[in-house]
């Protein structure tokens, strides 16, 4: 599939820079061609002014006419290849003299601004052809002919320079514009194999509840003569598994959410340590049936104000928190403390559990990452509480980084930007 579009993309970057390039090509060879007909056409009028100033006119009686000898005294034939012929007709069309050196089959037509005519299979000529004449009596046509090829044969040059070149070029962008979009289908070829991996796994998060709470259904349905005890004991299970994809299906919605930035975040006012405070208290009952210990470190003559979204800053720190419960074995502690940086505002989430293998660490706030998956099932977790506390922290351009030692614990350090006074 990746393969077929980045040809499509290659394709198409090469057919558009072809017909550009086509297009620029065919008008320069217009243009060039022109500017040399238009030249020569100049050079052609120039020509003719200069032979119709030097005519010697000459009066018999009431007659004026002109004197060929006198005016044409040099009736030499030159055989260069870019010579301009002169021919003089009198006024019945007569050809009187010519620098030809024999007689063209081209009929004589008044024409001014240049035209080509054919005078053989291989012989063209650029004419001028104009009226000489004192006042309404005409004395005669002059006809400048110039050799077609002075315009042909560069033409045909520049015809092949700009069919190799315009060749050249379309191969050229074909190999680019192929190197492109294979840099172009990259990011989409990496979203998609994540799209896929965030499928799979949320498909398997989600089939295993829904399958095991179809088996206890069945198995109600089934019995029948059944017994309150076990009725109770498969509605407890269903009650649980309903509770984890509720919260599955929660999480999910908010890193869609924040995927296509539908929500927005509803900035106010924070003191941060309050906050704290009200997490660690709501966690702090799953802490003691743990019997872990969980204490606050702040600097309580300080402020700690900031902008940011209360709900998702407490589900940011209850996530968190949370975490370090699940990972610490019975009768060890956890610390959160609280401090102003250059960077802002520092929270530290410290537990002393099972720690984190160092090559893992990267990974961890991948969607559906588990470092021990049967060790996550135990716990209940989905993988996705670093994602989101990863999301909710980059909304609010703060940092999130994670330090632990297998057996000794593991330390998440949140950054926040601080403010510096209380907005009301």
């Amino acid at each position: 599939m990746f393969q077929t579009t980045r040809r499509r993309l290659a394709l198409w970057y090469t057919t558009v820079t072809a017909v550009l390039l086509l297009v620029f090509a065919s008008g320069f060879y217009f243009y060039v061609r022109s500017t040399l007909i238009e030249r020569i056409d100049d050079t052609l009028n120039h020509v003719a002014e200069v032979v119709q100033r030097s005519l010697v006119i000459q009066a018999v009686g009431d007659q004026v006419s002109v004197n060929v000898e006198a005016s044409f005294r040099d009736n030499s034939i030159s055989l260069e290849d870019d010579h301009i012929d002169i021919e003089w007709f009198d006024p019945n069309g007569n050809q009187l003299w010519s620098t030809f050196a024999e007689p063209l089959s081209v009929p004589l037509h008044l024409n001014q601004d240049g035209e080509t005519v054919h005078v053989s299979d291989t012989q063209f000529l650029r004419q001028v052809t104009e009226r000489v004449q004192i006042g309404r009596r005409v004395l005669g046509y002059l006809r400048i002919s110039h050799p077609w090829f002075e315009v042909t044969k560069p033409v045909r040059q520049l015809v092949l320079d700009l069919s190799i070149g315009t060749a050249t070029m379309i191969g050229i962008v074909a190999s680019i514009g192929w190197f492109l979009s294979g840099l172009a289908m990259q990011p989409i070829r990496e979203s998609y194999q994540r799209l896929k991996q965030f499928t799979a796994d949320a498909s398997h998060e989600l089939r295993n509840p829904i399958a095991i709470i179809q088996t206890n259904v069945q198995v109600a349905l089934a019995d029948p003569n059944p017994d309150p005890q076990m009725q109770q004991q498969h509605l407890q299970v269903i009650e649980r598994l309903t509770r984890r994809l509720g919260k599955l299906v929660d999480d999910l919605l908010f890193l869609a959410r924040q995927d296509s930035g539908i929500v927005q975040p509803q900035r106010s006012a924070i003191e941060l340590d309050e906050l704290l405070d009200e997490v660690l208290e709501e966690q702090g009952m799953i802490a003691a049936e743990k019997e872990i210990s969980l204490s606050f470190k702040v600097d309580r003559a300080l402020e700690y104000w900031l902008q940011g979204d209360r709900d998702q800053l407490s589900r940011l720190f209850t996530n968190l928190v949370s975490n370090a419960i699940k990972y610490t074995p019975e009768n060890r502690e956890i610390t959160v403390e609280l401090s102003q940086s250059k960077s802002g505002l520092l929270t530290k989430v410290i537990d002393t559990g099972i720690g984190i293998p160092e090559d893992a660490i990267a990974n961890l706030f991948d969607r559906f990452y588990r470092v021990d998956p049967a060790r996550t099932k135990a716990t209940g977790g989905s993988g996705l509480g670093l994602a989101i506390a990863q999301a909710i922290t980059e909304n609010h351009h703060g940092q999130i980084q994670i330090e632990s030692q297998i057996n000794q614990g593991t330390t998440v350090m949140v950054t926040l930007p601080q403010s510096q006074v209380e907005l009301s």
